[in-house]
């Protein structure tokens, strides 16, 4: 017994000087690398901080782009997703629910034409970004309710574009809170 149990008091040492001391440091030395520091990229408007570039919010103004539905109601303090399979009941009636409001305020959109990022929600509940597409889907509610040419929200849409890392990782984005600030200030 002796010679197993002090084997496994020195492991447990050694575990938590590493997990607690050499890892945790080495995690804050590539935050320290990272914009603001690992302390998130807060977005100011006016002076005033309005929201964080990696936090989604929540907008449910028809003059405003819509973000990605989050199933914890974008609060922060605990991301995550519904947990709930794409055949379980209550789920299919929350996305049906969804699809139904995007069509009620989008008129002149078929269900086809919604991007399924519009009706789902992410695995964190927090994401600030739409593919283009779901934003140009959006754009003829926001032009009729701003009285402002398609065209116009479009192309402020294209210039708030974000394309992959080197061209090669992850996808064309857009962020939701950018794009409404600029929408805002819009003449």
């Amino acid at each position: 017994m002796k010679e197993n149990i002090l084997p496994a008091i020195r492991l447990t040492i050694v575990c938590i000087l590493f997990f607690c001391g050499v890892y945790t440091l080495l995690i804050l030395g590539i935050a320290q690398a990272a914009p603001a520091k690992g302390k998130g990229e807060p977005v100011t408007l006016n002076g005033k901080t309005v929201g964080y570039k990696l936090i989604g919010q929540k907008f449910t103004d028809d003059k405003y782009f819509w973000g990605r539905p989050s199933a914890v109601d974008y609060n922060a303090a605990g991301s995550g997703g519904s947990n709930k399979g794409p055949t379980n009941p209550d789920y299919l009636q929350i996305v049906q629910d969804r699809i139904d409001s995007f069509l009620v305020h989008n008129p002149g959109i078929k269900k086809d034409e919604i991007p399924s990022e519009l009706v789902t929600a992410s695995g964190s509940g927090q994401d600030p970004d739409l593919s283009p597409a779901a934003a140009y889907v959006q754009a003829k509610r926001i032009a009729a309710v701003r009285n402002i040419p398609v065209e116009r929200i479009n192309e402020l849409v294209k210039q708030h574009i974000e394309k992959p890392l080197a061209g090669l990782f992850g996808t064309e984005r857009v962020n939701v809170l950018q794009l409404n600030i600029d929408l805002d200030n819009f003449k």
